[in-house]
């Protein structure tokens, strides 16, 4: 099978959705399939890739760590033309994911996406922020969802939200999956003597980009807490961004900096043993589709204490893989991790079985599958529905058909835009959008 993914983010860029890709990808190329990815250009994306297709992009974006791919034609236009996918699988529904739509309407081929990311809860990375921008971005991609053949969401949550929010679309819940043997096989106590922690210390560990919606600032107060009150615990920190000084400011405020470890981006071999390093994983995030780091830290064996959020309550199971807390609490947090620190042996042991469990179900093995059962479901389904689509009239005819489904759901979107502003809260937002996309 040919399969044509196209992401606004892509390795080396480190987050969420560029390694779900990158993970996806070697394990179809694992199992023989062709993959070509589009993805933007970075300033230390290697000269060497193999079936990677790389965009001019701009770099930095309104003074963040993210690209904006421009998708002018060119030399990759031609290259993707040539690869001749079966499939067209889009990451992002804007930029690159209109490029996918072309693509596919213009093959004849299926269009798949993968809802990543709450695009609403970032707005305010882009200047001009408001409760009009959040509606205009929830309408634009389920406007997007709902011209695609199918959609993949990597919750259970999602699939719901999206649903509420008036997508028709058939949606297949696949969460990212990953490298159980890698994350089980790393060396926690090498870890432990480079970072000068004591092998009888109890670790908590984070891992993640450290951005303002992430919920960082709460996190930091909750294990520093637990710190205070367990004077052999330490914090390891993995990852960068923004929030980092916020997070050490927090540590010297609680007085704990001096068990604060703060390891910065690590390469993968590193990675794996930085989890093995912990005894907890804590996460506090209300922003994630799925909580791919805890599926991660579970692959190495480490319970988790977590909010209760959308991509999390699929993963953590109170009390059976670690904690799951209704409640931003940070007294509550604490208590949490201390309930993983002082587990008895045959409790530690039961929590352990959780964990191990957990880590079976989300093998990329296992969801890889998933998506590739998929993919050819809906091949078969497309070909069934258009027939031939061999002549040069068909394929300009479904390429007018795409820019039109395009411009359609962007002025659309703009319309939601120009509403009257309603003081809606989250439950409304998710509730209140099936009437834009009513004559769908």
């Amino acid at each position: 099978m040919n399969i044509l993914m196209l992401t606004n983010t892509f390795m080396p860029y480190v987050g969420g959705v560029a390694r779900s890709v990158q993970r996806f990808v070697d394990e179809y190329r694992r199992q023989g399939h062709r993959v070509m990815v589009a993805a933007p250009l970075y300033k230390n994306t290697p000269k060497t890739e193999i079936d990677v297709v790389r965009f001019p992009a701009i770099q930095h974006f309104n003074g963040t760590e993210f690209s904006l791919p421009m998708p002018l034609p060119g030399r990759g236009s031609i290259e993707m033309k040539r690869f001749e996918p079966d499939i067209v699988h889009a990451h992002h529904p804007f930029a690159l994911g209109g490029t996918a739509a072309r693509i596919a309407a213009l093959r004849g081929v299926p269009l798949i996406f993968t809802h990543h990311t709450m695009y609403e809860k970032y707005t305010h990375y882009i200047p001009g922020d408001s409760l009009r921008l959040k509606r205009y971005v929830v309408n634009l991609v389920s406007g997007y969802c709902n011209f695609c053949d199918a959609v993949i969401a990597p919750s259970e949550s999602v699939a719901d939200l999206l649903r509420k929010r008036g997508v028709n679309t058939p949606i297949a819940v696949i969460p990212t999956g990953v490298d159980t043997g890698f994350f089980r096989g790393g060396a926690g106590s090498h870890f432990r003597t480079r970072y000068s922690i004591p092998r009888e210390a109890f670790v908590v560990g984070h891992v993640g980009r450290m951005a303002t919606e992430k919920n960082l600032e709460f996190l930091a107060r909750a294990v520093g807490k637990f710190l205070r009150g367990n004077r052999t615990a330490y914090f390891v920190l993995v990852g960068e961004g923004p929030m980092t000084r916020e997070i050490s400011q927090v540590m010297d405020e609680m007085d704990v900096s001096d068990r604060f470890c703060p390891a910065g981006l690590l390469e993968q071999e590193n990675l794996s043993s930085a989890y093995k390093a912990m005894d907890a994983f804590a996460f506090s995030s209300h922003t994630e589709t799925q909580g791919m780091v805890l599926a991660e830290a579970m692959a190495a064996g480490v319970p988790v204490v977590a909010l209760d959020a959308s991509g999390v309550r699929e993963v953590v199971r109170d009390g059976v893989n670690g904690r799951l807390l209704v409640g931003a609490d940070v007294n509550q947090f604490a208590a949490a991790i201390e309930w993983v620190a002082a587990l008895g042996p045959e409790q530690k042991r039961t929590v352990q079985d959780g964990v191990n469990r957990t880590s079976r179900e989300f093998d990329i093995s296992r969801t890889a599958n998933k998506a590739l059962d998929l993919y050819r479901n809906m091949i078969a389904e497309v070909a069934r529905r258009q027939g031939p689509n061999g002549s040069m009239l068909t394929r300009t005819q479904r390429g007018l058909q795409s820019e039109w489904r395009i411009m359609s759901n962007i002025a659309k979107a703009a319309g939601s835009f120009l509403l009257p502003p309603r003081d809606y809260k989250d439950d409304s937002l998710k509730l209140g959008i099936r009437s834009v996309f009513s004559d769908q």
